[in-house]
């Protein structure tokens, strides 16, 4: 008995090890989505400039389209702007939702880097991306026709993502009746 009190630490050190041993060798960037196969969750965003109309839910209905989650602060996102600029260039519909940022910031950002986007809304409380399940930025939200969540990128598009998960399901979307 005396020996297996003796043996409890080490049994609580394996257990430990073996949980951490886990959790290392999950891939950060594969965390599932409660919204998968879901409608979006409401929201209806202010313009991130002047003159624009803002982004919605409901602009989220009829075709599929991809719904990029950003900021002018983010260094990722700088780094997977100009894979937008090329998607949309092709012809992707891309919104885009400026996250816990400056209307000010994101108007400068997208009129000196480029604007890849079809509608964008300023989410400044961060509301509508707490929501959305967005941990960090960018996260992107495949959209099918019907509003509902389809597929959800964590961290920049590189053009393997592109070609290898998400023009297939994009193409497979657009096929849908």
């Amino acid at each position: 008995m005396k020996r297996l009190i003796y043996l409890a630490p080490l049994f609580g050190l394996f257990a430990l090890v073996a949980v951490f041993a886990v959790g290392l060798n999950r891939d950060p960037t594969k965390l599932p989505s409660t919204l998968i196969d879901k409608p979006l969750p409401a929201f209806d965003l202010p313009p991130v400039r002047a003159g624009d109309v803002g982004l919605k839910s409901s602009d989220e209905v009829g075709q599929p389209k991809l719904l990029n989650v950003f900021a002018s602060w983010c260094v990722s996102c700088k780094i997977e702007h100009p894979v937008l600029l090329d998607l949309k260039a092709q012809g992707v519909q891309i919104d885009g939702l400026d996250w816990k940022d400056e209307v000010e910031a994101a108007a400068k950002y997208l009129s000196s880097q480029g604007d890849p986007y079809r509608l964008t809304g300023n989410d400044h409380s961060g509301r509508a991306g707490i929501d959305l399940g967005v941990a960090a930025v960018p996260e992107t939200f495949v959209i099918d026709r019907r509003g509902r969540v389809r597929y959800k990128q964590i961290g920049p598009i590189t053009p393997e993502d592109w070609a290898g998960t998400i023009k297939p399901m994009m193409d497979r979307l657009a096929a849908e009746s």
